[in-house]
């Protein structure tokens, strides 16, 4: 059963998506060229305190292994659920994702945004970071009442066919609440008219992961940090939204 929010529900999952946009939106300022990747989730876990929220990540348990950080910071060829490190030291064209992942009050509100920090390396990193963001983009507009989670799926998949793109496929979206991880999962590949109904109340986590070249991964020794197999730049892109009558409406959005 996918969970239908009540309004007093929805309330407090504006509330926590808020926070963890406005953690991601004054990280993202932090990023700079010799700044390393523990630094950048220290500063994180200190905006999430100051808001009165917490890392929804932090010490995430999926069988024996436990999340060491606060935030997910993924670079260069670095998919999803890279651990910020004192031995990665940021450098002139990496391409960054920052997922932060907060909680508030028992809900749980998560974005993430692919960043070049400083001047792009090679003109395909930037058409690759422009098209994942279009594709979510896209995604959100297929998440409407009475459509089915294919319809997003294949939204997905058709604009970033359309723009030679890697489709990450061992990683999905999915819905978010009460826990980091609720039904339905939400695939960037499929067909329309497939999958579950959508319906008014319902919070989705949609986030396209794309590389610019194979789409295969394979997971670093450190049992969290998914990488492109092929060592491509992967981006990922990511929102909260809300499906209302009226369709939807991202609620990560920062307060600045």
């Amino acid at each position: 059963m996918i969970p239908i929010k009540t309004q007093d529900e929805i309330s407090i999952m504006r509330e926590v998506c808020a926070m963890a946009a406005t953690v991601l939106a004054r990280m993202e300022k932090d990023v700079a060229v010799g700044m390393t990747t523990y630094d950048l989730d220290q500063a994180g876990r200190k905006y999430m305190k100051e808001l009165g929220c917490k890392s929804a990540c932090f010490n995430y348990k999926v069988g024996n292994s436990i999340y060491p950080a606060h935030t997910c910071l993924s670079v260069n060829e670095e998919i999803v659920h890279g651990i910020g490190s004192i031995k990665r030291c940021l450098q002139e064209g990496d391409v960054i994702t920052l997922d932060v992942c907060a909680e508030y009050k028992g809900y749980v509100g998560d974005n993430a945004k692919t960043v070049i920090i400083g001047n792009a390396r090679d003109e395909q990193d930037a058409y690759l970071v422009k098209h994942t963001q279009a594709a979510l983009q896209e995604g959100i507009q297929a998440a409407r009442p009475n459509g089915r989670v294919g319809d997003i799926s294949h939204t997905i998949q058709r604009y970033l066919d359309r723009h030679q793109l890697g489709i990450i496929r061992d990683f999905v979206g999915h819905g978010v609440g009460a826990s980091m991880h609720e039904p339905p999962q939400i695939p960037n590949f499929g067909r329309r008219k497939t999958g579950a109904k959508l319906r008014a109340g319902m919070t989705l986590a949609i986030e396209p992961m794309v590389s610019l070249g194979s789409p295969q991964t394979k997971m670093l020794d450190d049992g969290w940090t998914a990488v492109t197999r092929d060592g491509s730049t992967a981006a990922h892109f990511e929102h909260t939204v809300l499906i209302t009558e009226d369709g939807p409406e991202i609620i990560t959005v920062p307060n600045l």
